[in-house]
């Protein structure tokens, strides 16, 4: 695979993706009648939600042109294998975003599509077990980044980066056609998926990216020479996707949640907790994301030791456990019970009546004792209190006004 035909590739990926995207977006912006609750219509929500099918006509469009003019040479059925299980996790994907149905339905078809990506690579079966076992877990971990606008994108395009330059360095080149259409895909999708995002990249868009990273990391290592620490390097790439997955798993254990059951405790739902804006967040686990990349690249190439990829893991480590401390899930109000609504007593509405006229020369109760039944009280219901004796007899002062 020559650099011209790479080059190409890219930049038709790169326009079919920023045409389609427009016309989605313009689609999805138009003016609908919205549906009876006053909401935003339904065919403007499902055409945001199935915006990543942009990136998948492009990239796929592009990789097919190629392997039809040839381009891939002596390793097109790898090629082709990679492109064919991407489309099939991303036809999943679409009819996911049309019609939603249970996470657990998908495993069967990404296993499925790794495994005819293992078989057209000729991969022996000591290779190809793990490899599936791989492109299953790094496909969903990076499908669950696709919660906060541009996340996904910056992420996958750091990562895609990381790829190609691995390929491009000792793979096998027709490796590289891929990761290449994908860059250039995502750069051209973020202009519409930042915040505030236009388009969502949705189960198609983030199925079929985190299949072709995992895909084509997998068979990089699997083409890459002896010498080279592949083993230990294209792991690396996707240590902020598995980070994220650890983290949500830890903490739904934590709490007795389910682990299946979507909620709001992903890292960057725990960042906005700590007041770090949207589009923050994406610049932060897109540099996140560069120093393993960088890292594992750079250890690829030879020119740094394996021990050096510690350093990234180390962090990432920390990382999770200081996130963890953020509190992600909110207790819940406890409803006051019944019985102590029952004897909660009723307010006074009105104004209390008198039981008896207040006589004159009665003393009220003592201090600490309840007043007794008959005893006049006030409008607020306290019992009335005499005037204090001025020391005078009733007599002494009949006589003085005489």
């Amino acid at each position: 695979m020559n650099v011209l035909g790479i080059i190409a590739s890219g930049v038709a990926a790169l326009f079919i993706t920023v045409a389609l995207a427009k016309g989605a977006r313009r689609a999805a912006l138009r003016p609908h009648a919205p549906d009876e609750s006053g909401r935003r219509a339904p065919r403007a929500a499902a055409l945001r939600r199935t915006g990543g099918a942009t990136v998948v006509l492009g990239v796929g469009t592009a990789v097919g042109v190629a392997l039809w003019l040839g381009a891939a040479g002596d390793s097109a059925d790898s090629a082709a294998g990679l492109l064919a299980g991407a489309g099939i996790v991303a036809a999943l994907g679409l009819v996911h975003d049309l019609k939603p149905f249970r996470a657990a339905l998908r495993l069967p078809v990404q296993t499925a599509a790794a495994v005819l990506v293992v078989c057209l690579a000729g991969l022996s079966p000591a290779a190809g077990v793990p490899a599936v076992v791989w492109i299953v877990l790094v496909t969903n971990a990076f499908a669950l980044l696709d919660h906060a606008d541009g996340l996904l994108t910056t992420v996958g395009l750091v990562t895609a980066a990381g790829l190609l330059a691995c390929a491009a360095l000792g793979g096998d080149p027709a490796l590289t056609l891929l990761p290449a259409t994908l860059v250039v895909s995502l750069a051209g999708f973020l202009l519409h998926n930042w915040h505030p995002a236009r388009l969502r990249l949705g189960a198609s868009g983030a199925q079929f990216t985190g299949f072709a990273l995992a895909a084509s990391g997998a068979l990089i290592q699997e083409a890459a020479p002896s010498g080279r620490a592949a083993w230990a390097a294209l792991p690396v790439l996707a240590t902020v996707a598995l980070a994220d997955t650890a983290l949500v798993l830890i903490s739904r254990r934590r709490a007795a949640r389910s682990p299946l059951r979507d909620t709001d405790d992903h890292i960057a739902h725990r960042l906005r907790r700590v007041r770090v804006t949207v589009p923050g967040t994406a610049v932060l686990l897109a540099l996140w994301t560069a120093v393993p990349v960088a890292t594992a690249t750079l250890v690829y190439a030879e020119l740094l030791h394996p021990a050096f990829l510690l350093l990234p893991l180390a962090g990432t480590v920390a990382g999770v456990f200081a996130l963890l401390r953020i509190p992600a899930y909110t207790p819940p109000r406890t409803a006051p019970s019944r019985t102590a609504a029952r004897r909660t007593p009723a307010p006074t509405t009105g104004a209390a009546i008198p039981s008896a006229t207040p006589a004159p020369g009665v003393a009220g109760p003592a201090p600490g004792k309840r007043a007794p039944s008959g005893t006049a009280r006030t409008a607020a219901g306290h019992p009335t209190v005499p005037p204090p004796p001025t020391g005078r007899s009733a007599a002494g002062a009949t006589a003085e006004r005489s």
